[in-house]
């Protein structure tokens, strides 16, 4: 399916928040440069300024440009939106994401052609989120090999994946939908509400046109603790919130105390099972004495 439409082309903005992997941002943005249709800008928010290699990244077809914000990720997002200016399209990637070299032109193709759509997210030839990460040139090879087909399905979904996600700055601003920076550190569940807050705004889908790898590299990663109490303080705040329905969070939290349950049985390896499950039991306990709060992961250990 091919756009014949005579407008101009969207100006995309390709947003990154960093924290502590500068290699692996080195590898996301050289990526981007291989991109058949380039962003107009690249913004870039790290939690301090050595968290990215900035020679490299001054010498990219499109120079990446630094936008300053508190550290954590909704905040260092919301600096990212702040920053977009006019942007018709602002395409949030994390740093561990490396995109199929089409994902920015299918990306216009798809809000060019679907003007109802407000939010899109793709799919994930591999996550390493699930293992113990996956390294560049695997990654590589695996969007080499990659065979797109000709025209992606498109379909209606709740929610866009944090580590590839799409919007329509217009829907944003019509929303004024922000990132919640209550949700601090690395966000959980940050996509779920702001999709959610985009959601009567127009459709949000998942294409399979939009393809890449996300790596799901361990580096710059919290400790098991926080990030347990997260699994389940997070999806907490955002049913109460009314930008996520119960029954998904419900199955979220069940998920997490059961994976981390089974996974605390054996050897630990880079997922820290045991401590995600005492985070999840110090979280159901504030939850029945009434003071779960995503917040608390900031005094934890």
């Amino acid at each position: 399916m091919t756009d014949t439409s005579p407008t101009k082309p969207m100006n995309i903005v390709v947003g990154i928040a960093t924290s502590g992997r500068r290699e692996v941002l080195r590898d996301t943005l050289a990526q981007i440069d291989r991109q058949q249709r380039r962003p107009d800008r690249i913004l870039i928010c790290p939690a301090a300024g050595d968290d990215v290699d900035w020679d490299h990244a001054a010498g990219l077809a499109v120079p990446a440009e630094r936008v300053t914000g508190p550290k954590g990720l909704t905040a260092q997002r919301n600096a990212i939106l702040d920053a977009a200016g006019d942007a018709d399209l602002i395409v949030f990637l994390d740093d561990d994401y490396l995109p199929a070299e089409r994902f920015l032109a299918e990306t216009e193709r798809l809000f060019r052609e679907n003007p109802d759509v407000v939010g899109a997210t793709g799919l994930l030839l591999a996550d390493g989120i699930r293992g113990p990460g996956i390294e560049r040139p695997e990654a590589l090879a695996i969007l080499a090999g990659d065979t797109a087909p000709e025209n992606g399905k498109l379909s209606s979904v709740e929610i866009t994946h944090g580590c590839n996600m799409a919007f329509r700055m217009a829907a944003i601003r019509r929303a004024g939908a922000r990132f919640d920076e209550n949700l601090p550190l690395y966000g959980w569940h940050e996509d779920v509400d702001f999709s959610g807050q985009l959601a009567g705004w127009g459709r949000i889908v998942h294409s399979t046109a939009l393809r890449g790898v996300h790596c799901g590299v361990k580096r710059g990663r919290n400790s098991g603790l926080r990030f347990g109490y997260s699994q389940i303080a997070n999806p907490v705040y955002v049913i109460r919130k009314g930008t996520m329905r119960w029954p998904r969070g419900v199955r979220f939290l069940f998920g997490n105390v059961a994976a981390n349950l089974i996974g605390s049985l054996g050897p630990q390896g880079q997922v820290d099972r045991r401590g995600r499950l005492k985070g999840n039991l110090v979280a159901l306990l504030d939850l029945l004495r009434g003071r779960l709060d995503p917040r608390r992961i900031l005094t934890l250990g």
